[in-house]
């Protein structure tokens, strides 16, 4: 299994993206080819030691796309950039799947033009798993398509399905698409428009409208929506989390002794607590309908996220998520209704 890495492309490139990808070598045996600037990168992997024995190369690529840059415009013109040239391997065939914590715009450009759509898919998803009291949710799309039609909400549905049965190994996930209640009626016209679609589909378990408190409750497995809505879930759920946190953190600062020393019983849990909450964990996010596997990480990812988004793109391509998604497209009958 060999994994291709956008080594530029992050807040913390390439220091902390080829640490990950040390890490991630030694601990997933998979081989690794980080891509970006060759003299950069050197630098980086001789201070990690005999970095050759554990199966990671580099690619050279010259350019980095930046954040602020124009997402499809740049892809276009900077043939030579880092996410570019990563997905070029995979397309090439030289590398199983891309990672890359780079401008989500630019990496979905990128794998749109350099992989193609899978047969049947309109617009590729991200998606984002979010931890729930029972385990994990899958949130698609998180942010890959501000404005999507129904057709593209039950693609959707249909993708987000089959990830949580092949990586999470959910047995028949459950489905929901997220509106502002639970009745048929309810919602904007894009939901009531979906929602008697997503009723029709066979190869989904769809249990009908969910609420945005179903998430975390772990009421469902899968969530639908467009990719506005799912940001703001994503961004929201992020940022109380650490809120939460936080603020047990000052309580226990501002009590007395006592309540700080029972506070060191329960600082375990708090720790598990934490990691649970902790988006490293999870590492990144899969663009579910392009023709090869790419994860998106988040932009300030470190190593630990870094190398546990290397797992994340060993196990999309080890259990085969593209084939099952052009096989449940198929069964759906859209594949010659593949169009925007």
């Amino acid at each position: 299994m060999i994994i291709a890495v956008d080594a530029m492309g992050s807040d913390y490139a390439p220091q902390e993206i080829v640490l990950g990808a040390v890490q991630a070598a030694k601990e997933y045996h998979c081989e690794i080819v980080l891509v970006g600037d060759r003299d950069k990168l050197l630098a980086e992997l001789e201070r990690q030691g005999n970095w050759r024995q554990w199966g990671i190369s580099i690619e050279h690529a010259g350019q980095v796309i930046e954040m602020h840059e124009h997402p499809s415009v740049a892809v276009r013109k900077k043939k030579d950039a880092s996410v570019v040239v990563a997905t070029r391997l995979v397309k090439e065939g030289r590398c199983a799947a891309v990672v890359s914590a780079g401008s989500t715009g630019a990496a979905v450009a990128a794998a749109l033009f350099g992989l193609g759509r899978i047969k049947g898919v309109g617009r590729p998803a991200i998606a984002t798993p979010i931890p729930n009291l029972n385990g994990t949710t899958i949130l698609l799309d998180s942010g890959a398509n501000i404005d999507s039609k129904p057709k593209h909400l039950l693609q959707n549905a249909i993708m987000g399905s089959i990830y949580a049965e092949y990586i999470l190994g959910i047995c028949q996930p459950k489905v929901g698409l997220l509106n502002i209640g639970e009745e048929d009626n309810k919602g904007n016209e894009q939901c009531i428009a979906t929602l008697p679609l997503l009723k029709q589909l066979k190869t989904i378990r769809f249990i009908g409208n969910v609420e945005g408190r179903d998430i975390p409750k772990g009421t469902v497995d899968v969530v639908v929506c467009d990719g506005f809505v799912g940001n703001v879930v994503l961004k929201f759920g992020e940022g109380l989390a650490s809120v939460i946190l936080q603020l047990v953190k000052d309580s226990i600062r501002q009590s007395g002794w006592l309540a700080k020393l029972a506070s060191l019983m329960i600082l375990p849990a708090l720790k598990k607590l934490k990691q649970k909450l902790d988006y490293a964990e999870y590492g990144g996010a899969p663009l579910l309908g392009v023709n090869g596997g790419f994860i998106i990480c988040h932009g300030s990812s470190r190593a630990k996220a870094i190398k546990n988004a290397i797992r994340v793109a060993c196990d999309f391509s080890k259990n085969r998520v593209v084939e099952h998604i052009s096989e449940n497209m198929m069964k759906e009958g859209m594949v010659s209704n593949d169009g925007e």
